[in-house]
């Protein structure tokens, strides 16, 4: 199976914190802006090609120079870790709290 990615870009209701999410815009919205909490149902970008369905807990920030933050995600339900770009309406407080998370090694 080759890596690609599907375009989807289209509004949600959080499973998280309810929030109503609207499309971002510029590229594909896969995370609540407010809780920063993710579903795990891709196998590849945009696919929903995963079957497991999970909440993906947002549990460290990393740093790229090319992509900027970048969420790190484990799933609730089964462990999968996975990452994505942030985005640039996303809760900075949250961000900036998963990058302190990151720094001691928390995961």
């Amino acid at each position: 199976m080759s890596r690609k990615f599907t375009e989807i870009d289209e509004a949600f209701i959080c499973e998280n914190c309810g929030e109503k999410v609207e499309p971002l815009g510029y590229s594909c919205r896969n995370h609540c802006p407010k809780c920063l909490f993710s579903k795990h149902v891709d196998v590849n970008p945009g696919d929903r090609a995963e079957d497991c369905g999970g909440l993906l807990e947002p549990i460290s920030v990393e740093l790229d120079s090319k992509k900027g933050y970048v969420i790190v995600f484990k799933c609730k339900k089964c462990g999968a870790i996975r990452r994505n770009k942030a985005a640039k309406d996303d809760n900075m407080d949250l961000i900036i709290k998963l990058t302190a998370r990151h720094d001691v090694g928390h995961i």
